[in-house]
């Protein structure tokens, strides 16, 4: 069972990061947050995000970042990554684990 987190965030995938603090964030204007709540992305609009991991041995992990969202560049970040409308250029405090150390 997933745990409450401290506040609203959009579900991403930190294994799709185009830059070291750029991460893939959705293919549409539209996204719904861990709370249910639809949120209309534009330039500039401050985000804050997560991924969840459920592992096999019980271990449940929260990876956390906030930053801002931008419209994905694929003449920079690669046309892999043209699925992807926008993107969150998460901002100097990096991603982080649930209770505060940093993600590696």
């Amino acid at each position: 069972m997933m745990k409450i987190m401290d506040k609203a965030r959009v579900r991403v995938d930190f294994n799709e990061l185009v830059q070291s603090n750029l991460v893939l964030l959705a293919k549409s204007d539209l996204v719904v947050n861990s709370r249910g709540t639809e949120i209309l992305l534009t330039e500039g609009l401050p985000v804050s995000v997560y991924e969840y991991n459920d592992y096999a041995d019980g271990e449940q992990e929260y990876l956390l970042a906030d930053g801002l969202v931008e419209l994905n560049d694929t003449a920079v970040n690669g046309l892999w990554s043209s699925a992807a409308k926008w993107c969150c250029r998460i901002d100097s405090a990096g991603i982080r684990i649930e209770d505060g150390s940093q993600w590696v």
